[in-house]
């Protein structure tokens, strides 16, 4: 096992969910059923789920496109959402 390529793996991964809409949809199903397991196995389940189809696509994927290409458009694609973002924040701020 890759130890160093596990914990930046987990690192990127738990930092990245931290206060998304996955936690905070957990947060609200827990306060609303007061079930902490059901809720929590579910949830892991569905991460586990997604996890691995990204990580099955990535490996079928990457055989055909340059990994450089993964990343100039994952690059583009933040870059965007981050305009996106901005604009519409500066938006509501002069309106």
């Amino acid at each position: 096992m890759d130890w160093k390529l596990f914990g930046l793996t987990f690192a990127t991964i738990f930092f990245a969910e931290i206060g998304d809409k996955t936690q905070l949809a957990v947060f609200t199903l827990v306060a609303q059923h007061q079930k902490i397991m059901p809720i929590f196995i579910g949830a892991s389940l569905a991460l586990t789920s997604v996890s691995l189809i990204g990580a099955l696509f990535g490996s079928v994927v990457s055989k055909v496109v340059p990994t450089e290409y993964f990343q100039v458009v994952a690059g583009l694609l933040f870059v965007g959402m981050g305009i996106i973002i901005l604009i519409r924040a500066f938006g509501s701020i002069l309106a």
